[in-house]
């Protein structure tokens, strides 16, 4: 079904969008798409280039003692970037919930998905003008573009429930996964050749960064033209459940409504503590090695890359693990890797490449599995009709509350001086999300919430 045919289309209901396998499979490639758009952003800028480029314009400005003063509050230079991150989430938090409710009282996702991609885009390709001593527009930019990709991420997640059955949902979300690993590391690679070639290009090292992270925002909204032409908004019920107030008002409702279904909240509770490691790691991985190993933006960019690669099999392993054990059982088992992963991590030694690819290649076979079945797994746990409205809920633990891990980096960097003090403390998020998930009994939850009970979970 084409999206011209998106206001005559049925009601949401299993028997209706599941009957034309057809018509599904069209929506669900056009799904995967988003992923694939919105993931060089997420690559590219957050975590190869925008984090090392905006320290070291941030460091430019800064005064003797290494300190900058947006709004006049003394801040190290190499916290900004962890700081901006923050506030961008902090921003999502007030931004997604409403967003959420609005898509479900109206069933029009696709519009504000549109919205909140091409405003995203646009801030991501405006970081082109970030040179000389501009770390307030580089802060504010990110800002922008950070908040945008979560709100875009509550509508894309809340068409999951929509477009796949139960006993379908692990693949598709890991395929999703797949594609967007699949176009980060194509865009890594043209990236990889432009910075190393800069020289031969006729371009300043600065000028293949401000590209790279421009091209990331014109990639971005070039592909958001497929998802928005297949997938199709389905028709609500005027005077449901979901058409209460607005703003505010509705994420009081969001909340409350969410009371009701305690296993449903037990689920996000864990996944935000767990989920909050997984982020940080994302986030902060190249300031990380450029800052504190001493590797270079050569080296950092191939990291990310193997990430990428290897995070295509992993999203697909696990997804076919998962079939076999479970969503829950795999997901334990990537939080024990993830564990071992840090501790590692704290031992590794500067200007060491060798180990620190080594690292590289366990995050990338365990980060895209482990986000992939938690989000299969949470689409089990939403009681039907409020998709985008529990999505938000979901996205704020998948990015908008993940701001504790970059603010303990940026205020460890502040105080010590050294990042390295900082990453041990993430093993707690892995190792109390662990013992959440493990004691949340997942058929039960699945039950409780109205859906049918697929065969493994």
């Amino acid at each position: 079904m084409s999206a011209e045919t998106a206001d005559t289309a049925e009601p949401t209901g299993l028997t209706t969008d599941f009957a034309d396998a057809a018509s599904r499979r069209r929506e669900q490639r056009g799904w995967y798409f988003y992923d694939f758009a919105c993931s060089v952003y997420s690559t590219s800028v957050l975590t190869v280039f925008l984090g090392p480029y905006l320290t070291s314009v941030a460091k430019a400005a800064a005064d003797a003692d290494g300190f900058v003063h947006p709004l006049g509050i003394p801040v190290r230079a190499g916290s900004l970037f962890a700081y901006a991150v923050s506030v961008s989430v902090v921003v999502a938090v007030i931004v997604m919930p409403v967003v959420g409710a609005a898509a479900d009282r109206t069933g029009r996702k696709k519009p504000l998905l549109a919205v909140a991609a091409y405003v995203g885009a646009a801030a991501t390709t405006g970081m082109f003008f970030l040179d000389g001593h501009r770390y307030l527009l580089g802060a504010f930019l990110l800002i922008v573009a950070n908040a945008s990709v979560s709100v875009s991420m509550v509508l894309y997640n809340a068409y999951l429930p929509q477009i796949a059955g139960p006993d379908e949902r692990d693949s598709v979300s890991s395929r999703g996964w797949a594609f967007g690993y699949a176009s980060g590391a194509f865009v890594l690679i043209l990236n990889l050749v432009l910075y190393t070639g800069h020289d031969s290009f006729g371009l300043s090292e600065s000028d293949a960064v401000r590209i790279c992270l421009a091209s990331a925002g014109v990639w971005w909204g070039a592909f958001t033209v497929v998802p928005l032409r297949r997938l199709r908004d389905r028709r609500v019920t005027p005077g449901g459940e979901g058409a209460v107030g607005s703003g505010w008002r509705q994420l009081m409702a969001t909340l409350r409504d969410m009371r009701r279904h305690p296993l449903t909240l037990s689920f996000l509770l864990a996944y935000l503590v767990y989920n909050d490691g997984v982020q940080t790691v994302i986030s902060q991985a190249s300031v990380y090695g450029s800052e504190e190993l001493g590797l270079d933006q050569t080296t950092l960019i191939t990291a990310v890359l193997l990430v990428q690669v290897l995070a295509v099999a992993g999203a697909l392993g696990m997804g076919r693990l998962a079939r076999v054990y479970g969503a829950k059982r795999t997901i334990l088992g990537s939080l024990v890797v993830w564990t071992l992963i840090l501790v590692a991590g704290y031992f590794l030694p500067a200007d060491a490449p060798v180990f620190f690819y080594l690292l590289a290649s366990a995050i990338g076979l365990v980060l895209g599995g482990s986000q992939a079945l938690s989000r299969s797994l949470f689409s089990h746990l939403v009681p039907h009709g409020k998709e985008a409205e529990y999505f938000s809920a979901y996205e704020m633990s998948d990015r908008g509350l993940s701001w504790l891990g970059p603010l303990v980096f940026g205020i460890a960097y502040q105080l010590t001086g050294s990042y390295r003090d900082a990453i041990i403390s993430l093993v707690i998020f892995f190792v109390v999300g662990s013992v959440l998930l493990a004691r949340v009994p997942i058929r039960q939850a699945v039950a409780a919430a109205g859906n049918p009970v697929p065969e493994r979970i």
